[in-house]
């Protein structure tokens, strides 16, 4: 059993370790190194069952997170989960942004967005939230795909659960990963 506060403390776990934990050796070998480096005592087996390696429902014991937590730099679990909540970095919010949104286009018009590094994509809107593909430079996206997203938001990237091409659903599609879009307007 996992909650987002324990997957958010694996996440730090493995920052600080600088290794990813995703195969029986990265856990024994991260076991240990606790062990030596740290002088904290989790077993290889705990570790895969937290990190669902292993199937298993239980909920971790405390003391098995209050150790991770401790590794990854806070007190004891209670406290880390604390200042999870009180961080910044990790609460929601509402933010500023250039944007635009499908309900303030009509069918036909056109906009360009682009991202780094110099992909640009010119889309036409077809309604009920649907794009095609116009134009595309240096980019995966190709002319004649279409997609579906209410949003485009600057600074962000665009997430797509899929791309329609040749009548068949691609994998999950982002673009603009780092550093999201770069170029939002309307074309003219």
């Amino acid at each position: 059993m996992t909650t987002p506060e324990i997957e958010e403390l694996k996440l730090l776990i493995e920052e600080k370790y600088g290794k990813s934990l995703s195969t029986t050796t990265d856990f024994e070998e991260f076991s240990l190194y606790l062990r030596k480096k740290a002088g904290k005592n989790i077993s290889a087996s705990t570790m895969k069952r937290l990190y669902g390696y292993v199937a298993d429902d239980h909920k971790p014991r405390i003391s098995t997170l209050d150790l991770l937590a401790q590794y990854a730099g806070h007190a004891d679990y209670k406290a880390f989960v604390f200042w999870l909540k009180s961080s910044t970095k990790y609460n929601s919010s509402f933010f500023m942004a250039d944007q635009l949104t499908s309900g303030e286009l009509t069918v036909g018009m056109e906009i360009m967005i682009g991202w780094s590094p110099n992909r640009l994509i010119t889309l036409r809107y077809m309604g009920n939230s649907i794009y095609e593909v116009v134009a595309s430079a240096n980019s995966k996206l190709l002319s004649g795909d279409r997609f579906c997203t209410g949003c485009f938001i600057k600074g962000q990237p665009l997430l797509l659960p899929y791309i329609e091409r040749n009548g068949e659903h691609t994998m999950p599609f982002v673009a603009g990963r780092n550093g999201g879009l770069t170029v939002l307007k309307l074309k003219k």
